[in-house]
């Protein structure tokens, strides 16, 4: 025999407490007060010298500075770009010369630094003084130049830059399309297409929502990577506000200088990503969010 129990209250009638998160109120307000603790030392600070910076923000090398580290970014990712969907299609074709092939270019330019790789195009010409196009086999000299007057500080930014984004964005295409479903690629090759028709036209387009990401993330760095061409007078805007500062000694005006060049830029990368994987990512997943966190419809 079972008893009722309808003498018991329900859930419903029991009012419900929100929990008060006192954890998240203490960590905001300990983060706020170390912001504007940080935001205070500095204008204290006699050396930022904020009318400096203001003199000097939109002075004309500047400028140039900003022009010429936006091209840097602009060509070293094309080619990295371009370059590294070549090397990930090599990685993952049946070839075994083409695999060792670009494994080891990757090995290389993964493996040393940035830095290194932009200081030894720099100092090219010490390995090869004379830069020389003749016909083989014959002594016809078609071109023939010192390797510093062919490869200047910027060409040798270049070439460093583009190189090693080579090895990252081989790696980043090559994540993505294996994360492509086998099955579409077998699909396309079972209506006659040829495997790069395949990859150009199912393949590819389908592993853009997973390279555009962290793809975006190389064009960030590589804009801040850009300051490294400075050991070789690569012309960018650190090199500029250097040559600034090595005669007026206003080290740290300059370098703020910079600084707030190079967060605008960023965020304005930002912004661009943020569209990009917006338009990539429809119909997978949740909705895109924005870079403040709210949730974009």
């Amino acid at each position: 025999m079972t008893a009722a129990v309808t003498d018991l209250p329900s859930r419903t009638d029991t009012p419900v407490r929100k929990r008060r998160h006192w954890g998240r109120w203490v960590s905001a307000v300990l983060a706020l007060a170390l912001l504007v603790g940080v935001v205070r030392l500095l204008l204290a600070s006699p050396n930022l010298a904020p009318d400096v910076i203001a003199r000097y923000l939109f002075k004309d090398f500047v400028l140039q500075g900003v022009l010429v580290t936006l091209g840097l970014t602009a060509v070293a990712m094309a080619f990295g770009v371009a370059g590294g969907a070549v090397l990930a299609v090599m990685r993952l074709s049946a070839n075994p010369v083409l695999r060792a092939v670009s494994w080891l270019f990757i090995w290389v330019f993964r493996g040393t630094p940035l830095l290194v790789q932009i200081i030894f195009f720099g100092f090219l010409g010490a390995l090869f003084p004379t830069i020389t196009v003749a016909v083989p086999f014959t002594d016809t000299v078609l071109f023939s130049q010192p390797t510093s007057v062919v490869i200047s500080g910027t060409t040798a930014a270049v070439l460093a830059l583009s190189l090693n984004e080579m090895a990252y964005a081989a790696e980043v295409v090559r994540g993505g399309i294996l994360g492509v479903d086998r099955g579409q690629d077998e699909a396309a090759r079972a209506v006659g297409m040829t495997p790069g028709l395949s990859m150009r036209r199912i393949v590819l387009p389908q592993a853009m929502r997973t390279i555009i990401p962290p793809m975006g993330n190389e064009t960030i760095t590589m804009l801040k990577s850009t300051a490294l061409v400075s050991v070789i007078a690569g012309r960018d805007l650190l090199t500029a506000v250097q040559t600034v500062y090595q005669q007026n000694y206003q080290v740290i005006p300059l370098l703020a200088v910079a600084a707030i060049w190079y967060l605008a830029l960023v965020s304005l990368l930002s912004v661009g990503q943020f569209f990009l994987e917006r338009r990539f990512g429809r119909g997978h997943g949740s909705p895109a969010k924005s870079i403040f966190g709210g949730v974009r419809r």
